[in-house]
C-alpha cells in the first residue's frame, strides 16, 4: 500500500496511536509498534478454516486470513508463533492491498462461507483500501472481523459498512487478571467500548434464511450468519468467577442482540508450564459451572463447545498457505521497502 494512501488521524502510522497501547511508534519509517509490526501488511496463512462457530464455518469452511503480530501479548496465546517475539522471527509473508484483494477472491472461489480477518486490529489502515476494492471487484460473501477486542472504537468506526460480522473476544472482566496475563489493566474498558461500536454497526443477528435466531437442534444444520455480532469468551482454568462476570455483563448489556460463544478450548502452552492454574486445562466441572450460570440468568443466543476441543491440532499451520506466492518473509522489510 503506498504510504501516501494511508489515512490521517488515528490511522496515521507515523506516530501510531491506533490501539489503546498508544505506543507512538513511527511505523512508516521502519519502527515496530507494540504489536510487532511496521508499515507493512503481513500474513502467515489464508485458507479454509472449519473450527469456528457453526454459523461462521458452515460446512464449506470460513476463509481465514491470519495476520502477523498482535497488540495484546497474552501469555497463553495459542498463535504465539505469529503473534509474539520479534517480527523477523515470525513466519509471515509481506502483502500489498492488491495481494489481499486477490486472496479474498481466491477464498471466495474456493467456496468460503466468508472472509475471516484474524487479529486485524493493528493493520486496519491497510485493510480499508483492500476491503473497498474487493467489494468493487465482486467480493460478495460476508466479511468477519475476528479480534481480541483491545481496540479503539474510533478506529472501528472507519470500518463501518465494510464489516458484516464482528467476532470479538471478551477475555477478562477483572483488570487484575488482564494485567497479569496480557499486560492490559484497562482491557475491559476498551473492549467494552469496542463491542458497543460493533453492535452499533451490526445491531441484530441475521442469518441466510432471513431469521434473527437459531433453533436447529443440530448445530451442523445452522444457516450461515450474514450479519451480526458473536462475542467469544474462553473459560480460563481457575477463573470461573471472572467468566460469570463477563457473561452477566454481556447478557445485561445486549440481551439477544448478540450471540455469546462460551469456549472450553483453553490449551496450555509452554510459556505457562510453571503457572499453577494456566498449566492445566479447564475441567469439565468448571466449564459446566459457567454454562449453567449462563442458562440460569437467561442467556438464549449462545454457542457451547463439546469435549475434544483442547488440542494443539486446532492450531493452524502457519506455513504460508494461500499467501506465500505473493512474497516471502525476507523479500520486503517491515517499512515497506523492497
Amino acid at each position: 500500500m503506498p504510504r501516501e494512501a494511508i489515512p490521517s488521524g488515528i490511522l496515521d502510522l507515523s506516530h501510531c496511536v491506533l490501539c489503546p497501547r498508544e505506543c507512538g511508534a513511527d511505523r512508516l519509517h521502519g519502527k515496530t509498534g507494540r504489536c510487532g509490526e511496521g508499515a507493512f501488511l503481513r500474513a502467515a496463512r489464508a485458507a479454509l478454516l472449519y473450527y469456528e462457530e457453526p454459523c461462521i464455518s458452515g460446512r464449506q469452511g470460513s476463509g481465514a486470513v491470519f495476520f502477523d503480530g498482535c497488540n495484546m501479548g497474552c501469555v497463553f496465546c495459542q498463535n504465539h508463533t505469529i503473534s509474539g517475539g520479534s517480527s523477523a522471527s515470525r513466519p509471515a509473508w509481506g502483502l500489498t492491498a492488491e495481494d489481499l484483494v486477490q486472496i479474498f477472491r481466491d477464498l471466495q472461489t474456493q467456496g468460503a462461507a466468508n472472509i475471516n480477518l484474524v487479529t486485524p486490529s493493528h493493520v486496519v489502515p491497510f485493510l480499508l483500501p483492500a476491503l473497498k476494492k474487493a467489494r468493487q471487484n465482486g467480493l460478495s460473501i460476508p466479511v468477519v472481523y475476528n479480534t481480541a477486542s483491545y481496540e479503539k472504537a474510533e478506529a472501528l468506526r472507519a470500518l463501518d459498512g465494510l464489516v458484516d460480522i464482528y467476532l470479538p473476544d471478551l477475555k477478562f472482566y477483572s483488570g487484575e487478571l488482564s494485567a497479569r496475563y496480557a499486560g492490559t489493566e484497562d482491557y475491559f474498558r476498551f473492549a467494552a467500548e469496542a463491542i458497543d461500536e460493533m453492535v452499533r454497526q451490526q445491531p441484530l443477528p441475521v442469518f441466510a434464511d432471513g431469521t434473527h435466531a437459531l433453533d436447529e437442534e443440530d448445530d451442523r444444520n445452522d444457516p450461515l450468519m450474514t450479519k451480526g455480532v458473536i462475542v467469544r469468551h474462553m473459560v480460563m482454568p481457575g477463573h470461573t468467577e471472572d467468566s460469570k462476570k463477563v457473561i452477566r455483563y454481556l447478557h445485561e448489556r445486549y440481551g439477544n442482540q448478540i450471540f455469546i460463544s462460551i469456549m472450553n478450548q483453553y490449551t496450555p502452552m509452554p510459556a505457562v508450564k510453571d503457572d499453577p492454574l494456566l498449566s492445566r486445562t479447564v475441567s469439565e466441572k468448571e466449564y459446566d459451572e459457567v454454562v449453567n450460570f449462563a442458562v440460569s440468568i437467561g442467556v438464549e443466543n449462545g454457542f457451547l463447545q463439546e469435549g475434544g476441543t483442547v488440542s494443539e491440532s486446532f492450531i493452524p499451520k502457519f506455513d504460508g498457505t494461500g499467501v506465500s506466492r505473493f512474497s516471502n518473509p525476507s523479500s520486503r522489510d517491515i517499512s515497506g521497502n523492497s
